[in-house]
């Protein structure tokens, strides 16, 4: 069940009393890590990317992408530093934002807000972990069948990806730990192998049980 359903229909006085709703463009900053120490806020529509980048020579890494019933930040909620993490939107973005000190409240005293919100911080550490882990261990062309294939999903009887679907080479580049160059060259391997076909910033496949089979003999 997302976050969203749970503060939607147990905690709907606070949404009323203290919940606002923000929108933010595709391209711009969400908010500042200042501004999170003093806000926390659930997705309601579009994607978030929640990134480090190194301002000295542009380089990004992209630790997660957010979507619908997705919270944030979870570090700072947690710990009350501040968190040097970049989140932005990739789509037009409609926010639910609380002052974060009600959050604090909720872990303190509603039981059911719990049983949702650790399984989801544990969540979040296994997907950083996992990034961590591929970084490290697998090549570029396995690191970015390993993202394909966690975003597969099954719409009107056709296989699409999830929230990676129609973003730029930059941006998958930076999901992976590489640049566009070396993906691109990654993305013509595997259309070449039949798995998949590339149109734009449009990712369709064609082969997922291979694509798959591919993950295993690594």
């Amino acid at each position: 069940m997302y976050a969203l359903d749970v503060i939607q229909q147990e905690l709907h006085e606070d949404i009323s009393r203290f919940g606002r709703i923000s929108f933010v463009k595709k391209g711009e900053v969400l908010m500042r890590p200042e501004e999170c120490l003093e806000h926390f806020f659930v997705v309601l529509e579009g994607r978030v990317k929640i990134s480090q980048i190194n301002f000295e020579n542009g380089k990004e890494q992209i630790l997660y992408l957010l979507s619908k019933g997705d919270m944030y930040d979870v570090i700072s909620l947690l710990d009350g530093k501040l968190h040097e993490n970049v989140a932005m939107a990739l789509d037009d973005v409609k926010l639910l934002v609380f002052p974060i000190e009600l959050f604090r409240e909720w872990i303190e005293t509603k039981p059911s807000f719990n049983k949702l919100f650790f399984p989801y911080v544990a969540k979040q550490l296994r997907d950083v972990e996992n990034l961590a882990s591929d970084l490290s261990l697998y090549d570029t062309t396995t690191r970015l069948v390993k993202l394909i294939a966690r975003n597969i999903e099954e719409h009107e009887g056709k296989q699409t990806l999830k929230l990676i679907n129609n973003l730029s080479h930059e941006e998958l580049a930076s999901l992976i730990g590489t640049v566009r160059k070396v993906l691109n060259r990654n993305l013509q391997s595997l259309k070449r192998q039949g798995l998949i076909d590339v149109k734009r910033k449009e990712i369709c496949i064609k082969d997922s049980q291979n694509l798959l089979d591919r993950l295993l003999e690594e």
